[in-house]
């Protein structure tokens, strides 16, 4: 009886410990995204330590947002795809955390 309530026990806080990782890394990533929509909007000048900074930005971020920009397309000089992607990022946050949450 013991070893069960101590499993139990132990998969109560893999569930938790899943649910903070995945608010913790979807903050960070909109973050990142943040620090990229940021940057695209300012011309910087050139330093091999930007460029750098620059180029992981990108890396993480575009492909992400690449998905909204498919099927988004721009009005203008506007580009609606960011505002989607965090939308859907949080969306996405909530929906694992309840999940997960049920599990409990």
């Amino acid at each position: 009886m013991g070893a069960t309530i101590a499993t139990i026990g132990l998969l109560y806080d893999a569930i938790t410990n899943l649910q903070v990782f995945v608010q913790v890394f979807i903050y960070v990533y909109g973050l990142l995204l943040f620090a990229y929509i940021l940057l695209s909007w300012i011309r910087l000048p050139y330093s091999p330590t930007l460029n750098r900074l620059q180029r992981f930005l990108y890396d993480v971020c575009e492909p992400y947002l690449r998905i909204f920009r498919r099927v988004i397309p721009p009005l203008g000089a506007l580009d609606l795809s960011p505002i989607v992607a965090f939308v859907v990022l949080i969306l996405v946050e909530q929906l694992i955390v309840n999940l997960l949450e049920r599990l409990h």
